[in-house]
């Protein structure tokens, strides 16, 4: 049966805390599982979410921590010592205790290496701060298990339980040379069933997919779904096997990327969560507010340019917002198919072949919307036969124009290196309304003669 998180308990746990009965709280959180924890921890206030994490066992907690989401868990970090940190860290895989050694201000991190007693353990978190958090590198844990491939089947058993016991899951096993580098991998009913005297030379397996320590997350991902792969290993500039990048966090790599990419589409340019101070979020929101402002500034300016033909025909003000909603629609629609495309990898082909596919499809959007509109705006709101006319073509020019800078926008920031999510969002819909409203009232005036 599920584990429930009732008020009842959450009240249970307060009162337990207020009196500071550990033997209880103890043994009612015993056998609660270290996500559950984390989720209690995110029902108490600061100075009982400390408590608890400083009354509980450090390797259930250190999993919890994992949990939080990183407003809580910073707020939390920030009421513990550099030694009571450094007993959560000793807990933790190496790739998870160099996020959260990571979230500390510099001097902090340097504090809470120097409290950390395994060595080993803090040369490794050392090691992974080094590389960019968003690359196979800081992506990586350094616990795995490996072979050397002139060991025989019978020795390296022996070396396999003692490295098994660092390591949380023991996904694949590796195979390397004197140097470290990496050679293969070993399958285990292959180890079981090789006789006793033969060498893991003889036995192990030559094709292993890796990637670099510099590869980017996304790419680490990408290889990870293709292959349908559990782990992959990470090596460095000359080969050696350095580290294995796990499921789970690749998992959580690719829900943070989404979160980053939603909120970048939605005009957040900062990654907030919603416990985030007015400032931060403010800092956040305010730079595509203003874009959005000024876009709106334009597409005023531009209606007031046309006055003259607004004051003869001043029907066409009517379809002002279905022209700036449909251009903004169709934008974002169309940067969203091509950004999730080269998300993914399967945007293929020259730029020009999708352009010619994307006005394709807006040419049959635009002219089923624009009948719709010509027969609405005719019997509906009473317009003359020409103005309906304008007003359709304008619509299938728009949808055009909108499904080009759509397309186009994502395309031409990627091959700059610059992440295309900033194009969807206030960016397109922005500058859609603007180019959309002066295509409107050029396409009237031309066919008005005005």
């Amino acid at each position: 049966m599920q584990f429930q998180i009732s008020d009842e308990l959450i009240e249970k746990i307060k009162y337990l805390i207020e009196n500071k009965n550990d033997e209880e709280l103890l043994l009612h959180l015993e056998d609660v599982h270290h996500a559950d924890i984390a989720e209690i921890l995110t029902e108490l206030d600061l100075e009982e979410a400390t408590y608890l994490v400083k009354v509980l066992d450090s390797q259930k907690t250190a999993e919890a921590l994992m949990e939080l989401d990183t407003g809580v868990r910073e707020r939390i970090l920030e009421t513990l010592s550099s030694r009571e940190i450094a007993d959560e860290l000793q807990e933790m895989d190496t790739d998870d205790a160099a996020d959260i050694i990571s979230e500390l201000p510099l001097e902090r991190q340097q504090n809470v290496i120097a409290e950390i007693d395994d060595e080993e353990h803090a040369d490794h978190i050392v090691e992974l701060l080094r590389y960019d958090e968003d690359s196979a590198g800081g992506l990586m844990a350094k616990e795995l298990v490996k072979v050397n491939e002139n060991w025989s089947v019978t020795g390296c058993m022996t070396e396999m339980r003692k490295q098994a016991e660092n390591v949380t899951r023991v996904h694949s096993i590796y195979v390397v040379d004197n140097k470290d580098k990496l050679k293969g991998r070993l399958s285990l009913k292959d180890l079981l069933t090789a006789p006793s005297n033969a060498n893991i030379s003889d036995v192990y397996i030559p094709q292993v997919d890796y990637v670099s320590v510099h590869t980017d997350g996304e790419e680490v991902a990408r290889v990870m779904q293709k292959y349908d792969l559990e782990a992959i290993p990470v090596v460095d500039e000359m080969g050696r096997l350095v580290g294995r990048v796990t499921i789970d966090d690749i998992v959580d790599f690719i829900r943070e990327e989404a979160e980053r990419d939603y909120q970048m589409a939605a005009g957040i340019s900062e990654d907030v969560e919603a416990d985030s101070n007015i400032f931060k979020q403010t800092r956040a929101r305010l730079p595509w507010l203003l874009i959005g402002m000024f876009g709106g500034l334009g597409a005023a300016s531009i209606i007031s340019g046309f006055s003259t033909i607004m004051q003869l025909f001043p029907k066409l003000l009517i379809f002002v917002p279905l022209i700036q909603a449909t251009a903004g629609n169709v934008g974002v629609q169309s940067s969203a198919i091509v950004v999730q495309g080269l998300a993914n990898g399967s945007l293929k082909g020259h730029i020009w072949g999708r352009l010619a596919k994307e006005a394709s499809l807006a040419l049959v959007n635009g002219l089923s919307i624009a009948l719709i509109v010509f027969a609405i705006s005719t019997y509906f709101f009473d317009t003359s036969y020409t103005e309906s006319v304008s007003i359709g073509i304008a619509l299938i020019s728009v949808i055009l124009l909108a499904a080009l800078i759509g397309t186009f926008i994502p395309i031409i920031l990627d091959k700059n290196n610059i992440d295309p999510a900033v194009a969807t969002g206030p960016f397109i819909t922005t500058s859609n309304d603007v180019f959309g409203i002066l295509t409107y009232f050029l396409i009237a005036k031309a066919i008005l003669g005005f």
